[in-house]
């Protein structure tokens, strides 16, 4: 039987609103105003703000510590936690460490392969993967227990989330692995960033067809374009992205100074166009290093005022 978690994020989604969540990547060093600088940007316009964990396999902040920051604001953290780095007895601490300091979302994923990042040297851990993870956190949370057996005192609870990359090759291997997310226990799915809106919609139906979408929320992710030279980036250099040809070449008939603006629009667009799709619960905005345009984009798309729910 599921445990009802105090999860803001969750009551929003359960209660039929369109969620908005965005997120925060840790500093490279030890002073907290890097998180609470960007917190305060957007902390009006989301319902809740991930904090990456070590993301690109690149060493920050740690992603409890920086929830905590966020938590003490007064804020709603989302936990993301990676398996690349810790056996299960430190995923199963850390869990527990959020909880004592009531965060009630976790995003469980695998991590980016540590050659992306400064300590190419580093060793693999994944001793869980992100589907086992999803199965221990509600595992915690459900039974109580730890995963060797014995009982907890105070279960986390926790609203449980996992990504999504409907574009990742082989596009065939998208659906059955959302659904082995579904059959471990997740409840909510952020997407990998969207551009080809066809395809997703092509993900969302399959997952549909399967009955995958009556059993998670899924919070579409959208990621505004700064110039051409970034829509090129992301199109070429990117793996698991697909940004169309006519994005490309809008951005790169649009004036340098202009640009920016541009990204904007086209990302309040693809808002606008996603509300209309089944499946789509809501919009995790990821304005990377762009925090500060997060409320025109949640404003214009007619998300602002974010509900309120008890």
């Amino acid at each position: 039987m599921k445990v009802k978690t105090p999860s803001k994020l969750e009551k929003i989604l359960a209660a039929g609103h369109y969620a908005v969540t965005s997120e925060v990547g840790p500093p490279r060093g030890s002073d907290p105003e890097n998180i609470t600088k960007k917190a305060e940007m957007i902390k009006d316009y989301v319902d809740a703000i991930n904090v990456t964990d070590n993301q690109t396999s690149v060493t920050r902040m740690c992603s409890l510590a920086a929830c905590i920051r966020l938590k003490l604001m007064g804020l709603e953290p989302v936990l993301q936690m990676v398996t690349r780095d810790r056996n299960r007895i430190a995923l199963q601490s850390d869990i527990l460490g959020a909880a004592s300091y009531d965060i009630h979302n976790i995003l469980c994923l695998s991590g980016d392969h540590q050659s992306f990042g400064d300590c190419a040297q580093g060793q693999n851990v994944h001793d869980l993967d992100s589907m086992q993870l999803i199965q221990t956190a509600r595992y915690m949370r459900d039974e109580g227990k730890f995963l060797g057996g014995g009982d907890i005192g105070r279960p986390p609870n926790m609203f449980v989330g996992a990504a999504a990359n409907p574009f990742a090759d082989p596009f065939e291997i998208r659906v059955p692995r959302l659904a082995k997310k579904v059959a471990a226990g997740v409840e909510f799915i952020q997407s990998q960033c969207i551009y080809n809106m066809e395809k997703f919609e092509l993900w969302l139906k399959m997952s549909g067809d399967r009955g995958l979408l009556d059993n998670v929320y899924i919070l579409a992710g959208v990621t505004p374009f700064k110039s051409a030279g970034m829509a090129r980036y992301m199109k070429n250099r990117v793996p698991g992205i697909e940004v169309p040809d006519e994005l490309v070449k809008r951005m790169a008939d649009t004036p340098k100074e202009k640009q920016p603006e541009e990204g904007i629009n086209i990302c309040i667009e693809q808002i606008e166009h996603l509300k209309g799709v089944e499946g789509v619960h809501g919009f995790h905005v990821m304005a990377i290093e762009w925090e500060e345009m997060v409320p025109e984009i949640v404003e214009r798309s007619g998300l602002y005022p974010r509900p309120t729910v008890e």
